[in-house]
C-alpha cells in the first residue's frame, strides 16, 4: 500500500485510494514549509506499520509539533520497476528499456537531463546503453517517499540538470518507544499472469529506543510478455533482480546517524529496443546519512561509495551467446562523493540555506575479443579506458515569508565539472574491418581530451495566497548540464561499434564530441492551484511552462547503417519546449452506508523543437491523461481507471522516431485489508487491446527474429495478485 503526499506551506494532507485512517507525523521543518513549486511525492510506506515506533524518532526533538493527518489507503502496484511510482506525477513520463530500468521523462526531458536521487546518491548509468539508471539500484517496496519536481527545483535539489529532480528515500531506521526490544516487519509476495512474473520482498527491524537494525530484501522474475490483441510474444522482456540491503540506526536525542550497506544482482535482463542485452549487473554499495537538530538550525551530511560491474552480450532471444558467438562488453564503474546541507533560521520570517556536495564516477568500458572472430578481435575494444566525471557543487537559498500569504525564494548555484579519460583502442589497428575505428582511434588520441565546465544556476519563486481556495505559484529557472562521459567520450566511427552506443531505443549510432558544451536552460513556469479550503473535498491544478535551452545536445546524420538506420553524432543546437500540465480530483459521496467515492485525473501535453533542423525533439510523449474513480468502504477498496493517450505524430524525423496511433486502455483494482494481511488484486488494460508505446522506440529483439522493424508494443492484459503481511 502506497500513499500520495502533497504537501503545502502550513498544512498537510493525504491524498489516495482506500479506506480512510488518522495518523500522526511531524509537521515539516522551516525550510520545507517554505514555498516553492508543488512536488508530488508518493509514499510506499506500509501504512499498517506499528506507529509509535515510526513516530519515536521525531519525537526526540522538544520543538516538533505534531499534525493530524487525514489519509487513505492506496493500491499497491505490483510493477516491479521502481519508476512508475511516478507515474501519476505532473509532467512525468518514461521510456521503455528492460522490466525494471525504464527512463524517467520530466516535462520532455529525459535521461540524464534529470537528476535522479536515490537515498542521496546521485548514480549515473554505467552503461553505454544506459541498462542500469539510478531507479533500477531500489526495489518499489524499499521506498519511503517519492518526491518528482517538473521543470524549476530549488538549487538545493541538485545542480547538473534541466528536466527537474526525482527523490527516491529508503525508509528511515526506526526505534523503539521504550528500552524494550522492537520487533517488527512485513513480507510481500505478487504474481504477474501476463509474461508469468513473480515476485518477493520483505524486511524485518529489531531496535531499541537508540539503536536499529534492518535487512530488507527482495527477488523479481518475469518471462518474455505477450502484446494485447493476437498475444504477440515480445521478445527479450525477461528479466531476474535480486536485492539487499542492512541499515543500521543510532539516535541520540536530536540527533539520527544510519548507515545502509547493499547490493545488487540482476543476473540477466532484456531489453527489446536495444541491441544488446544485460547478462550481469552487480552493484555493492555503502550509504551514510547524519541529520542534526542544533539550537541554529538543521544540519544533513550524506557520504557514499558505490561499485557496479556490467556486462552486455545477447540472451537467446537475439540469438545466445558463447566462447565464439556474441559480442562481449563489459563495464566497471566507481562512484563517491558526499552532501551536506545546512537550514539556518534567520529570525521568523526568513531562512538561509547552504550546502556541498561532491560526486565523482570513475568509468572503464571494454569490449574483450570475441574468439575466431574478423570483426571483434584480435584486441580489447578500449571504448572509455580511466575515464571520470567529477562535479563539485555549491548553493546558497534564501527563503522568506513576507506576508501571511506571500512568500518568495532565491537560489545561487554553481557546479564545477571536470572530465578526462586516457588513450582508446580499436579490436585492431590494422585490418579493414577495423580501419573506421583505428582511424578515429589515432585522432581520438592525438587530441586534448581533459574538459573542464563552469556551470550557474539560479532559481526565483514566489508564492501567493490571494484567497484561501486559491494559491498562485511561478518563477524562473535557468539550469545547466555538462554532458555525459559517452556523450563526449564515445569515439568509435565503424558500422558495429557506433550502434553499440545508444540509450535511445532508435537502432541508430552514434558518435560523441569532445566539443560539447553544457547545456543552459532557461525555464518560467507558474503553478494555479483551486481547491476545496474547508473538506478537502475537490482540487484542481493547472501548470503551463516554457523552456528555451541553449547547447542543447542533440544530433546531426554523419551516416547510414545497412539497415536504413542512421550514424549520428552528438552536438549543440538550441531548442525550445512548452507544454501544460494538470490534475485534479472530486469527492462525489461520502457516507457511512456507502463509503467514500473520488473521481481523479490528469493530463499533461508538451511540445519541443529543435531550432537548427527544425524537428521535433526525441522522446516527447504526446498528449496523455488518466481518469479514474475511487471507492473504499470500510476495509474494501476499489478502482477503475482509464488511461488516454492521442497518436504520436509530432516526431524526431532525424532519429527515424516512430510515429504511433493512439490508444485507450483500462484497468480494474482493489484491495482488502484484514487484520495485518492485505490482498491487493488487479486487472491491467482489460479489454487487451494491441497498442505502441510512444516512447518505447523500435522493437528489436522482434527485428532481428523477423527481419521487420515496428515500434515497441505495450502489455496485453494481465491479471496481477499481491498478499502482503506486517507484523
Amino acid at each position: 500500500m502506497s500513499c500520495l503526499f502533497v504537501r503545502h506551506a502550513a498544512r498537510a494532507s493525504l491524498l489516495a485510494a482506500g479506506c480512510a485512517l488518522a495518523c500522526t507525523v511531524a509537521r515539516p521543518s522551516a525550510a520545507d514549509a517554505q514555498s516553492r513549486l508543488p512536488a508530488t511525492s508518493v509514499s510506499t510506506e506500509a501504512l499498517t506499520l506499528p506507529a509509535t515506533p515510526a513516530s519515536e524518532e521525531n519525537a526526540a526533538s522538544p520543538s516538533t509539533e505534531q499534525v493530524t493527518v487525514n489519509g487513505t489507503r492506496h493500491h499497491m502496484s505490483p510493477n516491479p520497476d521502481t519508476a512508475n511510482l511516478f507515474r501519476h506525477s505532473l509532467g512525468y513520463s518514461a521510456y521503455s528499456a528492460g522490466g525494471v530500468s525504464s527512463l524517467p521523462v520530466l516535462n520532455g526531458m529525459a535521461d540524464e537531463r534529470v537528476a535522479t536521487f536515490v537515498d542521496g546518491m546521485r548514480i549515473p548509468s554505467a552503461c553505454p546503453n544506459h541498462m542500469n539508471p539510478a531507479m533500477s539500484y531500489i526495489d518499489p517496496d524499499a521506498v519511503s517517499s517519492a518526491v518528482a519536481i517538473a521543470g524549476i527545483t530549488s538549487v538545493s535539489q541538485g545542480g547538473d540538470s534541466t528536466g527537474g529532480t526525482l527523490e527516491v528515500n529508503r525508509k528511515d531506521p526506526i526505534f523503539s518507544s521504550t528500552s524494550k526490544l522492537l520487533v517488527t516487519g512485513h513480507v510481500r509476495g505478487d504474481y504477474r499472469s501476463n509474461g508469468g512474473g513473480s515476485g518477493a520482498s520483505g524486511s524485518l527491524t529489531t531496535a531499541n529506543d537508540w539503536l536499529s537494525l534492518r535487512y530488507t530484501g527482495s527477488y523479481s522474475h518475469a518471462s518474455d510478455y505477450h502484446t494485447g490483441g493476437n498475444g504477440k510474444r515480445v521478445l527479450s522482456t525477461s528479466y531476474l533482480s535480486f536485492n539487499h540491503t542492512v541499515t543500521l540506526g543510532v539516535k541520540k536525542e536530536n540527533h539520527l546517524l544510519a548507515l545502509t550497506v547493499g547490493q545488487q544482482d540482476i543476473p540477466y535482463e532484456g531489453f527489446p529496443n536495444q541491441y544488446m542485452d544485460m547478462t550481469n549487473n552487480r552493484s555493492t554499495f555503502v550509504n551514510g546519512k547524519y541529520k542534526g537538530d542544533f539550537n541554529w538550525g538543521t544540519l544533513e551530511a550524506r557520504g557514499f561509495w558505490q561499485r557496479v560491474d556490467h556486462a552486455m552480450n545477447m540472451l537467446a532471444d537475439k540469438g545466445g551467446h558463447t566462447a565464439t558467438t556474441g559480442m562481449p562488453m563489459n563495464t566497471d564503474t566507481r562512484t563517491a562523493g558526499y552532501s551536506i546541507k545546512a537550514t539556518i533560521p534567520l529570525g521568523r520570517k526568513h531562512i538561509l540555506g547552504l550546502g556541498s556536495s561532491f560526486d565523482h564516477n570513475g568509468l572503464n568500458d571494454w569490449w574483450p575479443p570475441l574468439s575466431g572472430s574478423m570483426m571483434m578481435g584480435p584486441d580489447t575494444f578500449h571504448n572509455i579506458n580511466q575515464g571520470h566525471r567529477d562535479r563539485l557543487g555549491h548553493y546558497i537559498e534564501w527563503k522568506a515569508q513576507w506576508l501571511p500569504r506571500l512568500s518568495t525564494e532565491l537560489g545561487l548555484r554553481n557546479d564545477l565539472v571536470m572530465m578526462n579519460t586516457g588513450p582508446v583502442a580499436p579490436y585492431s589497428w590494422t585490418g579493414m574491418m577495423s580501419m573506421a575505428d583505428a582511424m578515429a582511434a589515432r585522432r581520438f588520441n592525438a587530441a586534448s581530451r581533459g574538459r573542464t565546465d563552469t556551470n550557474f544556476d539560479v532559481t526565483a519563486l514566489a508564492r501567493w495566497t490571494p484567497l484561501d481556495s486559491l494559491t498562485l505559484e511561478g518563477g524562473y529557472a535557468r539550469k545547466s548540464r555538462a554532458p555525459g562521459l559517452y556523450e563526449r567520450y564515445s569515439w568509435g566511427e565503424g558500422a558495429m561499434s557506433t550502434t553499440m552506443i545508444g540509450w535511445f531505443g532508435d537502432g541508430n549510432g552514434y558518435v560523441g564530441n569532445l566539443n560539447l558544451k553544457s547545456e543552459i536552460a532557461n525555464t518560467l513556469s507558474t503553478t494555479l492551484t483551486w481547491h476545496d479550503p474547508v473538506n478537502d473535498a475537490w482540487e484542481l491544478k493547472v501548470q503551463p511552462y516554457y523552456t528555451y535551452t541553449h547547447n542543447y545536445i542533440n544530433v546531426v546524420r554523419i551516416g547510414a547503417l545497412s539497415n536504413g538506420l542512421s550514424k549520428l553524432q552528438f552536438v549543440n543546437h538550441n531548442a525550445r519546449s512548452y507544454g501544460i500540465n494538470s490534475s485534479g480530483f472530486v469527492r462525489l459521496w461520502k457516507s457511512p452506508a456507502f463509503g467514500t467515492g473520488e473521481l481523479k485525473a490528469n493530463l499533461n501535453w508538451v511540445r519541443g523543437q529543435d531550432l537548427v533542423n527544425h524537428s521535433g525533439l526525441y522522446h516527447q510523449m504526446p498528449a496523455n491523461g488518466s481518469i479514474s474513480l475511487h471507492e473504499t468502504y470500510e476495509n474494501w477498496t476499489g478502482h477503475v481507471e482509464v488511461t488516454l493517450v492521442k497518436a504520436k505524430s509530432s516526431v524526431d524525423w532525424l532519429r527515424n522516431e516512430p510515429r504511433t496511433p493512439g490508444y485507450a486502455l483500462m484497468g480494474l483494482g482493489g484491495s482488502y485489508r484484514w487484520r495485518m494481511l492485505t490482498l491487493d488484486a488487479s486487472i491491467e488494460n482489460l479489454l487487451n487491446q494491441k497498442y505502441y508505446l510512444p516512447l518505447g522506440g523500435l522493437s528489436l529483439g522482434d527485428y532481428r527474429a523477423t527481419g521487420v522493424l515496428s515500434p515497441l508494443a505495450g502489455l496485453g492484459r494481465s491479471f496481477n495478485l499481491s498478499l502482503s503481511a506486517t507484523f
